[in-house]
């Protein structure tokens, strides 16, 4: 498969602390890839720095053979790149319907509102609710969702099962898949190794802001005691 992202010899500082250290990942369209690690490694920097967020930064990223790292953050979406951020980003004053409306579309492909609502059904149940009313699981979705409505070619998604009822989780897990075999290309920061292990293809496992394994899903069985070690798992 060709490669959709493709980064090299990346650094990253917040300031003058240098968080990122040569890290190298490729993604191949239709891919969805976990990267692992535990907390203060460098994941969130990470798709931080793929975005543009974090703009002290050296090396390449390449989105379908484009140089990213002179592209403009707020252009980044209109060459194919959504964010997820952990926190969400919902706009409380707004109703389910209006957030997933905000953005607008970048590309072709984006899901319709009645995909959408297929694809999460508490969203259709919610449609009219403001932000502050729905749970942290429906507020996942909604985040989730109003990326996937605007056509992008490249998901990053922040640990979208922090903190959620298994329940969600599950459901996560199911959109994901869904989203898979539809073809879209996933980045996915994650520290619930059994949450990742039923969706990714593949992992990059992170320590000190530096990547120190890469494997695909097949070889988890002879990698268990590195993921022991490093992720405590």
């Amino acid at each position: 498969m060709a490669a959709l992202l493709d980064i090299k010899g990346l650094n990253a500082w917040y300031g003058e602390s240098h968080v990122l250290h040569g890290v190298d990942m490729t993604i191949a369209e239709g891919e969805m890839v976990t990267i692992l690690g535990r907390n203060g490694v460098g994941k969130t920097t990470t798709l931080r720095t793929i975005t543009g967020i974090l703009r002290k930064r050296r090396g390449e990223i390449r989105l379908n053979g484009r140089d990213m790292m002179q592209v403009p953050l707020h252009r980044t979406a209109h060459y194919g790149i959504g964010y997820v951020p952990e926190e969400r980003g919902i706009f409380a004053s707004l109703n389910v319907l209006e957030n997933l409306m905000l953005p607008p579309a970048v590309g072709e492909g984006g899901m319709s509102v009645d995909e959408i609502f297929e694809l999460f059904p508490n969203l259709h149940e919610r449609r009219h609710s403001s932000g502050t009313r729905l749970s942290g699981g429906e507020q996942q979705m909604l985040a989730m969702a109003r990326i996937l409505r605007t056509g992008v070619k490249l998901l990053l998604l922040d640990e979208p099962t922090e903190g959620l009822a298994p329940v969600i989780v599950q459901r996560i897990g199911e959109v994901l898949r869904t989203l898979k075999k539809r073809g879209m290309t996933v980045l996915l920061v994650e520290q619930n190794f059994r949450f990742a292990a039923k969706v990714a293809d593949r992992f990059y496992l992170m320590d000190h802001g530096a990547v120190v394994s890469e494997f695909p899903v097949s070889a988890l069985p002879e990698r268990m005691e590195t993921l022991h070690t490093v992720l405590g798992v």
